[in-house]
């Protein structure tokens, strides 16, 4: 995959906390898996939500094909009325699925990536079906159109799949973080919809930037793992008022991520990484959490922060809590 990327990119800082801590718990439950491994499923996870894009991409190029067997099944009737006569294929030849359906480029990652054999036909027909009898759509089909109404029907279409049961299963079947990430590929395919001309590459503008991905995301991911002993030693003294063995592994690695993030990561603010951390332990883990998550890195945080010690690592970490 191409990694150079523009300014469409779709990951925030906050969805790239999300993958380095999945990740993490993934090696904490495989102790056999080494650092590169780890980094490994890092970048996999990434280029999984660039998948994720292509796909609702594929899917809706597909969708709005079964426009072309709607108006040639109407032809075919034995009796056609006025309306099936007049009907015209206007969803698939749309000026902006042209463009997209006649990309090479994009059509070589959909047939890399096999999306052919992963979507069933019946699926996209049906969902064009139950979409046919909205009305927005059957007005669309009777009048003369512009460039905004193209982008408006393409815009409820895919409303309409978000909607749709059969729509979603598909991309969780496959795709296991659909749910945490899918306001990131709305925005993402709105974009690309509301783009009267996009460029022959424009799909590369949408992977992750190095920024976000490598940046800060692989950093992070490597500063927690490589200090783990030394994080250790700045936390334990701050679980006196809490049962140790009681504390989930989850928040423990949310803790260990913000030191880390607040040792190496000098132009996010200390309030910033806070409460990032206080709302990935709220969202992700159990209900006392965010209270304990916030507790602990507040207390470290502070006396980090009144002993110089931050941004990096010195030979020996003050013992804090005590």
């Amino acid at each position: 995959i191409n990694t150079k990327c523009g300014n469409s990119s779709m990951l925030s800082r906050r969805s790239t906390r999300v993958k380095v801590m999945q990740v993490l718990f993934a090696k904490n439950r495989d102790e056999a898996l080494k650092l590169s491994e780890t980094i490994d499923l890092y970048w996999r996870s990434v280029d999984n939500t660039f998948e994720m894009f292509l796909m609702n991409l594929y899917l809706l190029v597909q969708i709005t094909r079964a426009a072309r067997e709607d108006e040639a099944s109407r032809k075919k009737k034995y009796l056609p009325t006025d309306k099936d006569k007049q009907f015209k294929a206007k969803l698939f030849n749309n000026p902006i699925i042209t463009k997209l359906d006649g990309n090479r480029g994009l059509n070589a990652k959909f047939a890399k990536l096999k999306f052919e054999e992963i979507v069933d036909k019946d699926l996209t027909d049906k969902i064009y079906s139950y979409f046919s009898k909205e009305q927005m759509y059957i007005d669309y089909t009777d009048r003369e159109t512009t460039i905004k109404d193209d982008i408006d029907i393409l815009l409820e279409l895919y409303r309409f799949c978000r909607q749709n049961e059969m729509f979603n299963e598909l991309l969780m079947d496959h795709y296991y973080n659909w749910e945490s990430e899918k306001s990131i590929i709305i925005g993402a395919i709105k974009k690309v919809l509301k783009e009267e001309r996009p460029t022959e590459n424009f799909y590369n503008d949408f992977y992750p930037e190095d920024i976000t991905t490598r940046d800060f995301g692989e950093k992070l991911l490597i500063k927690t793992v490589e200090d783990e002993d030394k994080f250790n030693k700045l936390i334990i003294p701050n679980l006196k008022n809490w049962d140790k063995d009681r504390v989930t592994i989850l928040d423990m690695l949310l803790i260990k991520m913000a030191i880390a993030e607040f040792m190496n990561f000098e132009t996010i603010p200390a309030k910033v990484t806070l409460n990032e951390f206080v709302e990935l332990s709220k969202n992700y883990s159990t209900e006392k959490s965010k209270e304990f998550v916030n507790g602990v890195l507040d207390k470290i945080f502070k006396e980090l922060d009144a002993t110089g010690k931050y941004n990096k690592f010195e030979e020996e970490l003050p013992e804090t809590g005590q």
